[in-house]
């Protein structure tokens, strides 16, 4: 396979591929960017619950006014979620979107293309699920299936893959240059984690639907996965939607972690309502409720 284009590489040198001009955000600066990073799971202890509500509480706060933020402007934000099974994605998601008003901020998470799907351009399926003004859309996986899953276990062509790699940076400059902002994670699981996840899903009944035959497969293609990411990235961590990789062998700490980066590559501004005085309720005076007995009452078992 060919290298990355000039483009790409412009990308890698710090200028814009659409005009020239600075990306629109500034990274982190925070003191912890500046240390060598550790490997997964080595040296860490693992965070207190305590803790971990404490600061997850502070973020959901920013979080509200992210939200708030995004609607008063218009943006329109693109937040892809990428990365091995039972590294971390969904339990992320789910903290990331807890405080928003789903209206405003939609999970996307699609299922096996129908054949109908399967003939169409291969981002036709996702763009319908692109964001309007005024909305942030997390892609629970989203078009970088083609160059994980689809080839590992062959379900795309390399002709497909080749195609893919080529196109999606010139797709997501294009999202880029419309307006749209685009995050994009990868969630880092190591062999051993991600195995002792697996078997709890296995043991605990309400966990089980998590794990799929696709999943047992994933388990003895490790290594084709670990290539496919590495040649993935090596074709699409452009300038405008670089790849930022979340070290998830510690759930809580990874999802800190990575709603605090989110946090920090936008920059909102607090646009949430000033508290308002609920005015006194008025008096009923002719209402009557209907008699008890004649209601469908859930029985109260607890």
């Amino acid at each position: 396979m060919s290298e990355p284009d000039d483009a790409d590489k412009a990308d890698k040198n710090g200028t814009n591929g659409a005009n020239g001009s600075p990306p629109r955000v500034e990274k982190p600066t925070d003191a912890a960017a500046s240390h060598p990073r550790k490997p997964p799971g080595k040296g860490r202890k693992r965070i207190k619950r305590r803790d971990y509500e404490s600061e997850l509480s502070v973020l959901h706060v920013e979080l509200a006014k992210l939200q708030s933020w995004i609607a008063a402007t218009g943006q329109r934000i693109v937040v892809i979620f990428e990365g091995r099974d039972a590294a971390g994605k969904g339990g992320t998601i789910k903290r990331l979107v807890e405080p928003l008003n789903p209206r405003i901020a939609r999970v996307v998470a699609l299922g096996t293309p129908t054949e109908r799907e399967r003939s169409q351009w291969y981002f036709q399926r996702y763009v319908s699920h692109l964001p309007a003004a005024g909305e942030m859309v997390v892609f629970d996986r989203s078009w970088y299936n083609r160059a994980g899953v689809e080839r590992v276990m062959g379900f795309a062509t390399e002709d497909e893959v080749r195609e893919f790699l080529f196109s999606v940076p010139q797709f997501e400059r294009m999202l880029a240059r419309s307006g749209i902002r685009i995050l994009k994670y990868w969630f880092s699981v190591s062999p051993e984690e991600q195995e002792r996840r697996f078997q709890a899903r296995i043991e605990h009944p309400t966990k089980r639907w998590k794990i799929s035959p696709m999943d047992i497969e994933s388990r003895t293609r490790w290594d084709e996965y670990s290539r496919a990411k590495d040649e993935m990235f090596a074709y699409t961590d452009i300038k405008q939607a670089p790849w930022y990789v979340v070290e998830s062998d510690d759930k809580k700490r990874a999802r800190l972690n990575c709603i605090h980066h989110l946090l920090s590559m936008l920059p909102y501004r607090d646009h949430i309502r000033p508290p308002i005085e609920l005015p006194p309720r008025r008096q009923r005076e002719t209402y009557l409720r209907p008699p008890y007995e004649e209601q469908n009452i859930v029985p109260r078992r607890f």
